[in-house]
């Protein structure tokens, strides 16, 4: 983690670490057992390659572009800039860039390669909703994102699901190596196809568990920093609650970009929540209630 006044996350770092670590070594098995198989992935890997260079670089670009928001300047948005000002100067950071996104769906996001290209975006629908205190709790949580390098993390991290799900899609349509050609008996493209979605469905979860916990060291990091993690409570379910008056259809459109968001736009509950828990960006929201009325009651005791 980047040396801010962020409180420090060891939690967050070892998973980091422990998760990369598990991703280089499934890389290396994939990439052996398609070498084993006869199949030269070059080009496949190439191409992940590039578009991992892109995410990497222009992800702030990207997510400002497809989340339809815009650069704001101090003049046209004076209290959103003091917000982001003020905890700048608290966590000791570089001020990242300020958006705004067009949109009634209550949410905010940060994203960019490192704190020098850092952006956080709050969306309309967001300023509207929130009082002083929860906007700069949210903020506080989104630049922690900024703090702990996530977007790079989380990047690089992608790159294993993108190449085996690039592998899977190739073997699904084409079929590598023929129709006729076999691997004892059994067809080299079904063999590929097989070992390519079990690549890309661990992967998947082992990236999934990482966003989850990042959100939780977020929020951790974000209200401990402001010393008000109530503020940060009022906000998660403020917003939650707002987004079951938003139209479906506005969620859905919002939904693929939930790993970038504050709070995820549709999130399951009821029978299906358990098992949709293990594909969630987020953790449940209250797990999330928890961690902060924990940490406030230690905050309280320490007073």
């Amino acid at each position: 983690m980047t040396r801010t006044r962020y409180a420090p996350d060891r939690g967050l770092t070892t998973r980091m670490t422990v998760t990369l670590f598990l991703l280089g070594l499934l890389y290396v098995a994939f990439v052996a057992a398609l070498v084993a198989l006869g199949v030269r992935a070059i080009v496949v890997l190439a191409l992940a390659a590039g578009l991992l260079a892109v995410q990497y670089f222009l992800s702030d670009r990207i997510a400002l572009f497809a989340m339809h928001g815009r650069l704001v300047t101090p003049e046209q948005a004076p209290e959103l800039h003091g917000v982001v000002d003020r905890l700048a100067a608290m966590a000791d950071m570089p001020k990242p860039r300020v958006a705004i996104a067009d949109s009634d769906v209550p949410n905010a996001f940060a994203t960019g390669r490192n704190q020098k290209n850092a952006v956080v975006c709050v969306t309309t629908g967001m300023l509207r909703r929130l009082e002083p205190a929860e906007l700069e709790g949210v903020l506080a949580h989104e630049m922690a994102h900024i703090a702990h390098r996530d977007v790079a993390v989380m990047t690089i991290a992608s790159f294993l699901g993108i190449v085996a799900g690039l592998m899977t899609r190739i073997a699904l349509y084409t079929g590598f190596g023929g129709r006729g050609s076999r691997n004892n008996g059994a067809p080299i493209g079904l063999i590929i196809l097989l070992v390519s979605a079990l690549v890309y469905a661990v992967s998947f979860l082992l990236t999934r568990a990482l966003s989850r916990y990042r959100e939780l060291a977020a929020d951790r990091a974000g209200a401990l920093l402001t010393q008000r993690p109530s503020a940060l409570a009022s906000a998660l379910t403020k917003v939650s609650g707002e987004m079951a008056r938003i139209p479906t259809r506005d969620l859905r459109e919002a939904e693929p970009f939930n790993a970038f968001y504050f709070a995820p736009a549709l999130s399951r509950r009821g029978a299906a929540a358990g098992l949709a828990a293990l594909f969630s960006t987020h953790p449940p929201l209250e797990q999330r209630l928890a961690q902060l009325h924990r940490i406030a009651a230690e905050l309280g005791r320490g007073a």
